[in-house]
């Protein structure tokens, strides 16, 4: 977030990684760790299982034909086999090659480590996308950009995760909400580094679109994803504009981003509110408070697990400006400030209109009222004093994992309230309303 623009191609078909990406950013989780084949082996065959079954679908009823070449694990002291007679060198990797029909991907650290940081299912979304790129070599389409390739991948392999949250899978059973929650915070150590354009050559999209094709696959299934094209891809990937924006990330300072954010979600409901409700936005009152001493509230609507709420009886929100909101900004960035204060005034913005928050439902309204702000800094005009830069949708998602995961199994999961999110900054006000 800026002041002035905030917001592989080749023979192979890779996952795509970026390291050195925080996605847990206030726990530190460890699993124990299955030996690699005791988890892909297992999730290849079930991902065959799926195509079995749906190929015929998107492909004028033809018979699924499982890939030839095989499938091979690989590390450093054994390196992946030559694809279309090119060796590859080793790199932490998954990839699909399609002139030799096979898959590979690393034993040795890649598929251990997001295993054990986020769980077995991350690893057979990983393998179900590269099965979606075998998928591409049997049916299509051609000619598209990498971006479109790579989404379109992932939605098939949301679409098979919805065949395993129905209970028709064989290798993954009884997938709890927390476990659907942990893979869409892996796919943010699978995104593009923030400022890589759309259409650069290797590209696979933001945390935000990729995630959005994860979630088209699991929603409205594979012929939904049969038809990703270039002309119909709702790409949010932009470059910087600038070197100094690139220099800082697009990231204002943590006072800059409070105050200048505040500002702008109180202008943003004084225009937007009247639409909503039909009555006039009354200023709402922000009031920091130091970890652990916040203000009197009777019965306060809380977030991020207590440390920020919406006080209805005083009609104001509160947060942690030292610990929460230093946190957010240092470990994510500027405008998981936003999603924070985006969230409050979201709430606040609910309850003035009589409708409530604390339902699965309600909260869900309130994503969508956060996301329909940041829809309203996406689509500024050029010159405008706040737009959102590259990097700042990803940076809510992480913030919406960060105080959204659902770990009890009751409420809204962070799954259902990245859509929610989502929903309203893709398409603004009106897909809240409904």
């Amino acid at each position: 977030m800026a002041a002035k623009r905030l917001f592989t191609t080749g023979l192979v078909m890779a996952i795509g990684l970026l390291s050195g990406c925080s996605v847990i950013p206030f726990e530190e989780e460890r699993r124990s760790v299955r030996p690699t084949e005791d988890v892909v082996t297992p999730a290849l065959q079930d991902v065959e299982r799926f195509w079995g079954a749906q190929f015929g679908s998107i492909a004028d009823g033809a018979k699924f034909v499982p890939v030839q070449g095989g499938h091979f694990p690989y590390s450093e002291a054994d390196p992946p086999p030559a694809c279309g007679g090119q060796q590859s060198s080793y790199e932490p990797n998954a990839f699909y090659c399609p002139p030799d029909d096979f898959i590979a991907w690393d034993a040795q650290t890649l598929i251990p480590e997001l295993q054990k940081d986020f769980g077995p299912l991350l690893v057979g979304f990983v393998m179900a996308h590269e099965y979606g790129h075998a998928i591409q070599t049997r049916i299509g389409p051609e000619n598209q950009p990498t971006v479109v390739l790579e989404q379109q991948a992932d939605c098939y392999a949301g679409a098979w995760l919805a065949d395993v949250l129905a209970g028709r899978s064989t290798a993954f059973k009884d997938v709890t909400p927390a476990q659907l929650d942990d893979t869409v915070a892996g796919m943010l150590s699978l995104r593009d580094q923030p400022g890589t354009p759309a259409l650069a050559e290797g590209a696979h999209g933001n945390a935000f679109d990729r995630i959005r094709a994860l979630q088209d696959g699991v929603d409205e299934g594979v012929k939904t994803c049969a038809g990703y094209r270039r002309t119909n891809l709702p790409v949010t990937e932009v470059p910087f504009s600038t070197e100094e924006e690139a220099a800082s990330g697009g990231n204002l300072s943590y006072d800059d981003a409070v105050s200048g954010l505040a500002d702008d979600a109180q202008s943003y409901w004084q225009r937007t509110y009247p639409r909503l409700a039909g009555g006039q936005w009354a200023d709402l009152a922000i009031q920091p408070f130091r970890a652990g001493d916040p203000p009197d509230c009777a019965q306060p609507d809380a977030s991020a697990e207590g440390a920020a709420f919406y006080c209805p009886a005083g009609d104001f929100v509160a947060f942690d400006s030292t610990e929460l909101g230093p946190a957010l900004h240092d470990r994510i960035g500027d405008f998981a400030i936003g999603m924070l204060l985006g969230d409050l005034f979201a709430r606040a913005a609910q309850t003035r209109r009589g409708q409530p928050t604390r339902t699965e439902q309600g909260q869900l309204v309130v994503d969508c009222l956060a996301g329909s702000w940041t829809n309203d800094l996406l689509t500024r005009p050029p010159g405008s004093r706040l737009q959102l830069s590259p990097g700042d949708l990803d940076e809510a998602v992480q913030a919406l994992l960060a105080f959204g995961r659902n770990s009890e199994g009751d409420g809204a999961t962070a799954f259902d309230r990245i859509a929610a999110y989502r929903e309203g900054t893709l398409k603004g006000l009106a897909a809240c309303t409904d």
